[in-house]
């Protein structure tokens, strides 16, 4: 869906230069362009007085001082919200008038990943259930119970394959512990008619990744709780379903390749998509080139004070644009969605390279138009793989294409504190890019955004 919105005007601030050291990744460290900038903020000054800076601020020019508060923030990966109830927290999504939210449409999602599952298990069902006792046995591995995306997904496998049961008006997304009797509460016996044979699917355990630090989605914790699950009921599990790729491929490595069990997971992650040649049953890609263009390519049009729309529904000047295939705009939720496709064996070949970007949005702006800017951007947790094997660098590509000098924090996954500790001087950045650890702490930035 292309949607225009009114032209945003910005006016920005240049401070002293800053080196950023984060814990993960390949940090960009801030060079002497600061200096630059401030004469470039002097003179801008100089002419704001002859020409008039409410003029100058118009065009997105530097004359004005603009405060912490008021510059380009976007929120990426971790919508802020209520991780209890799901309600989205519109105080950090419209923080300023330059705020906005950008992730992936989770629920299409979360029901594709679920319809590849089901799919998966009709087509196969001849060598699917692997000891002939008629029951669909599968195990979950949940990332984080509290993390919309992952209620979403876990929900989307149990209603696809019937196994989900209603809570406060949806499916229930808790985790069942092991469930091989069928008799825990927060799922139910699925059913699945196959050739004229009706099939019990029953989900035998699903637990959160979560492991002894307290970081959520740990693919190492994943590889455990499946070496757990196949010593005591291994031939009954018949499909492993993750809400990543990263849990599914630790799963698949440790077991379930040897033992020719598919396993599906989510993110399209190189290594998992290259494992669908070797019995990886799929995975789900959240189009995170997308993703990581519309997050810089946000700050960009907020700093350059043009429509936000531009180089996004509607054609910059250098060509870029994205189709409505492939993102969407939701303007109450000021957020932006990219659309998730299905890779499985018909089409992972066109997903080997996940850090490829997205040709559509590929070209070079004029820097005498937009010109460096500078950016403050978190990556929750440096040992995430979907976001520093693929999301990261594709935004270190975009970055350079869009004229941005961002430095890049990665954090614990475990602590706002140990992200938020390298936030201490802001007044240095232009703009704002936020990965929380927990989607309810926004207030942890928006706070030192307001001093």
């Amino acid at each position: 869906m292309k949607r225009k919105l009114v032209s945003m005007t910005l006016a920005v601030m240049m401070g002293l230069s800053l080196t950023a050291c984060g814990s993960g990744g390949e940090d960009k460290p801030a060079t002497d362009g600061a200096n630059t900038a401030a004469d470039d903020a002097n003179s801008g000054a100089d002419d704001a007085a002859d020409d008039g800076a409410a003029d100058d601020a118009s065009t997105g020019g530097d004359s004005a001082e603009v405060a912490n508060k008021d510059k380009p923030l976007v929120w990426f990966n971790r919508q802020p919200s209520n991780s209890s109830t799901g309600e989205l927290d519109m105080a950090a999504l419209s923080f300023n008038d330059n705020t906005y939210y950008v992730g992936f449409d989770a629920n299409q999602g979360a029901e594709l990943q679920g319809t590849m599952v089901k799919e998966y298990i009709e087509t196969n069902i001849d060598k699917i259930d692997r000891n002939g006792d008629g029951v669909i046995g599968y195990v979950l591995a949940i990332g984080d119970i509290g993390h919309n995306d992952s209620i979403a997904r876990t929900r989307g496998i149990r209603k696809a394959l019937g196994t989900g049961v209603e809570k406060d008006g949806d499916i229930n997304s808790d985790p069942v512990g092991t469930n091989t009797d069928g008799s825990a509460s927060a799922v139910q016996d699925g059913s699945i008619e196959i050739g004229g044979k009706t099939y019990v699917v029953r989900e035998l355990a699903s637990q959160e990744m979560k492991n002894s630090a307290g970081a959520t989605w740990d693919a190492a914790t994943a590889g455990n709780a499946i070496g757990t699950w196949s010593s005591s009921f291994g031939d009954e599990i018949d499909v492993i379903a993750s809400n990543n790729d990263g849990m599914g491929m630790s799963m698949f490595n440790a077991w379930s390749k040897d033992n020719e069990v598919p396993t599906f997971g989510y993110d399209a992650n190189s290594d998992a998509v290259a494992a669908i040649a070797e019995g990886y049953g799929g995975t789900i890609s959240q189009h995170a080139d997308v993703q990581a263009y519309l997050t810089l390519r946000v700050l960009r049009n907020a700093l350059d004070g043009v429509d936000i729309d531009a180089g996004i529904g509607t054609a910059d000047e250098a060509g870029n644009v994205l189709s409505d295939d492939v993102f969407v705009y939701n303007e109450e939720q000021r957020s932006y969605y990219a659309l998730n496709v299905a890779v499985t064996s018909e089409n992972y070949q066109d997903f080997t390279d996940s850090t490829k970007i997205y040709e559509p949005v590929s070209k070079q702006l004029d820097a005498t138009k937009s010109p460096s800017k500078k950016v403050w951007l978190n990556i929750y947790n440096a040992s995430d793989n979907f976001l520093s094997s693929t999301y990261q660098p594709l935004l270190q590509n975009y970055d350079d294409i869009l004229n941005l000098e961002v430095d890049y924090i990665g954090g614990d996954g475990q602590t706002e504190s140990n992200i938020t500790n390298r936030l201490g001087n802001p007044g240095q950045y232009d703009a704002f890019a936020i990965n929380m650890v927990k989607t309810d702490n926004a207030a942890s930035y928006t706070a030192l955004l307001n001093q």
